[in-house]
């Protein structure tokens, strides 16, 4: 049966994904790591957040508690590094650079993942094309990466997924390329729990019906599955089956809620202590308010003890706070945001995490205007906000801000990085040296 001319024009969306991107970028600079089981820990150095494939064939799962590891850690050697964001923000940054070449629909869909629309890209082998990506990221920014292709975003992730875990693809798959009994031998060899979007619980219940590979998934009636689960998942069965139903959308949509938050060092108990913290969360959500080109309407303040001592005497209290008029100031929402720690904070707590939630967005100047504000006051807040960005971007985040968000040594309450490496690209005193 000759192949419909139409087929030639189906969408072809490629996934690249870098492989453990936080080890990774570790190795990169540090070549003596290769081979040698590594992970990257959270914040304060608390679980497990990246593992390289020595570490995965040791069993150890994603988030597991550090202090869990410590005897395995010392029978196998394991490596444990901080997290250093700089690092791998500015390695995805060039790794994004490099992809934006291969394709002119671009969506960055997380740090280590991004689609490529290769639609147009009728007369190309894309299975060549895609190791010529793999290629060049390698050689121009030294990370790993696989491709994955298929006919929609959510078999593009599938594919990427078989690309890592079967060697005989070579880092590339590409399910457009199969026929149709190959395809249906793959997708029944897969557990249903690899389908994007499917977690545990969905996994659970969609093995209570006899679903529990991707085959029978795609295989699902569309009606049924909405019918038990939702509109998502029957979406999700048409991309399956090759049907488009996701978009690709060539710029992030603005975010609709903008948080900032993390958990303190070492405990915090004095209101000041936690005023820094939230004045530092305040600055760090605005600067993205800007960034987007936003305002807020409101703040939401957050404070709250660890459930994870519960011998300690518990507490978690949060409050919105509404604005008399929409903003992208620091200072403003800084003002509001500390005025609201003020009405939930009681003494006598051991604190270990604090937070803001920057909400009611909406593109700035669209929201209403108050007649009571001072319209001078709004004037002056534009060119300063410019100025403050434009100085922080140039000499580094924290150079000029608000309060603490201006100093730049730790606190006492600060993240714990025992083990971080130096930032290598972001930072003129920890640039690598080369010795000939």
């Amino acid at each position: 049966m000759p192949t419909s001319p139409l087929a030639s024009f189906r969408p072809r969306i490629a996934l690249v994904d870098v492989n453990n991107c936080y080890v990774s970028c570790e190795r990169l600079f540090r070549p003596d790591l290769e081979g040698k089981p590594v992970v990257v820990l959270s914040n304060n150095d608390g679980c497990v957040v990246a593992r390289s494939a020595e570490v995965k064939a040791l069993g150890v799962p994603m988030g597991v508690p550090w202090f869990k590891l410590r005897d395995l850690a010392r029978q196998h050697g394991i490596l444990a590094f901080s997290s250093n964001y700089a690092l791998y923000g500015d390695m995805s940054n060039r790794f994004m650079g490099v992809l934006a070449q291969f394709s002119p629909h671009q969506e960055i869909y997380s740090i280590d993942e991004c689609f490529l629309d290769l639609s147009g890209f009728r007369y190309i082998n894309l299975t060549e094309y895609a190791q010529e990506i793999r290629h060049r990221v390698k050689q121009w920014v030294g990370l790993p990466v696989c491709v994955g292709i298929g006919p929609s975003k959510t078999l593009a992730k599938l594919a990427n997924h078989v690309a890592k875990k079967r060697s005989v693809w070579n880092g590339v798959c590409d399910l457009t390329t199969l026929a149709s009994e190959n395809l249906d031998s793959l997708l029944a060899e897969i557990k249903v729990s690899e389908v994007w979007g499917v977690g545990r619980r969905l996994t659970v219940a969609l093995n209570e019906l006899g679903i529990d590979t991707v085959r029978d998934l795609r295989d699902a009636e569309p009606g049924r599955i909405r019918q038990h689960f939702s509109v998502v998942l029957e979406r999700t069965v048409y991309e399956l089956r090759g049907v488009s139903c996701l978009e690709l959308d060539d710029v992030a949509p603005a975010k609709q809620q903008i948080r900032s938050s993390r958990s303190f060092g070492q405990t915090v108990f004095t209101l000041d202590e936690l005023g820094e913290a939230i004045t530092l969360h305040t600055t760090r959500a605005a600067e993205k308010l800007r960034r987007q080109g936003s305002e807020a309407a409101a703040i939401q303040v957050f404070v709250e003890t660890s459930r994870f001592k519960p011998n300690e005497l518990q507490y978690s209290r949060g409050i919105t706070v509404p604005l008399a008029e929409a903003t992208d100031d620091t200072l403003r929402l800084t003002q509001a945001a500390l005025a609201g720690l003020k009405r939930i904070y009681k003494p006598g707590f051991c604190y270990a995490k604090a937070g803001v939630n920057l909400v009611e967005i909406a593109p700035r100047g669209n929201a209403p205007v108050d007649l009571f504000v001072n319209v001078a006051d709004n004037a002056r807040s534009a060119p300063l906000m410019n100025v403050l960005d434009a100085i922080n971007r140039r000499f580094g985040r924290n150079t000029l801000g608000v309060g603490i968000a201006g100093l730049g040594s730790a606190r006492a309450w600060s993240m714990k990085r025992g083990n971080k490496t130096p930032s290598y690209t972001t930072c003129w005193d920890e640039l690598p040296v080369a010795r000939a």
